[in-house]
């Protein structure tokens, strides 16, 4: 059961498992925290695990401005501030991972690590800011479901499409529940997000980049566009761009020897 909570704002729901070291999960575009429903109570054994809606997705408020990544970034900040938690490991999941480099910029002392999943440090490049243009026509003219129609069956690698038919199609009941306005708000302020690859450079913090072998989204070389002794790179050999829901033990294995060290 959700709970919700007003921060920066907005009423923020969110999941809360688990006690210890607080680590935060962050969801990618037309998501929820349901995206992490396999990883929370993996991860719960031993930490505290935060996951909130992002705003305009979920049970989340759904403001009627462009949603900037440093805005959603002090959302979670201020979440934060309303649940006690002081520091905390952020992993991002692509749109989440924008949030979580916006965060890391902005607010380095509150974080332990952080982590790109099936994310990257690069802006938009000129293509795919015009994708986006096109994804904010189709949804004011068209509602949700023709950009879900599309979306959906990319965020998962195409051998799954047919062996992970259930979480294919939580994906889209997630999406088809993501407020229109919501969505269209979050990807313009997607498609004016920075560079941050000097944020992935010069951070002091450890980092995980995580990708997927077939993500047809973001490729690896995306994900890994920085190196370094902080950084830890890991590649899920299975998975397309939504490792979370096609290969939930193998990414729950990779954030807890990033975390613990190992």
């Amino acid at each position: 059961m959700k709970k919700g909570i007003e921060a920066n704002g907005i009423r923020l729901a969110y999941d809360d498992e688990g006690s210890g070291e607080a680590v935060v999960l962050l969801h990618g575009l037309c998501g929820s925290a349901e995206y992490w429903v396999h990883v929370i109570p993996k991860l719960a054994e031993k930490y505290r695990v935060i996951v909130p809606d992002l705003r305009g997705h979920g049970e989340s408020g759904v403001p009627d401005e462009v949603y900037t990544m440093e805005q959603m970034a002090d959302d979670i900040a201020h979440l934060l501030d309303r649940l006690g938690v002081e520091k905390a490991a952020l992993f991002g999941h692509s749109l989440g991972g924008y949030v979580t480099l916006a965060f890391a910029e902005k607010y380095p002392e509150r974080l332990t690590a952080f982590s790109l999943v099936h994310s990257t440090a690069h802006p938009d490049s000129d293509e795919a800011k015009a994708a986006r243009d096109k994804a904010v026509e189709s949804i004011a003219a068209h509602g949700m479901e023709p950009f879900i129609k599309t979306l959906v069956p990319r965020l998962f690698a195409p051998g799954h499409l047919q062996s992970h038919s259930d979480e294919v199609e939580r994906a889209k009941r997630i999406g088809l529940a993501t407020n229109p306005q919501g969505a269209i708000n979050t990807i313009r302020g997607m498609k004016e997000r920075q560079d941050r690859n000097h944020v992935l450079r010069e951070t002091s913090l450890p980092v995980l980049l995580v990708a997927g072998a077939h993500d047809q989204v973001i490729p690896p070389e995306r994900t890994f566009s920085a190196a370094g002794g902080h950084i830890t790179q890991a590649l899920l050999p299975a998975a397309g761009h939504i490792g979370m829901l096609e290969d939930p033990q193998g990414l729950c294995g990779v954030i807890y020897r990033f975390l613990t060290k190992e």
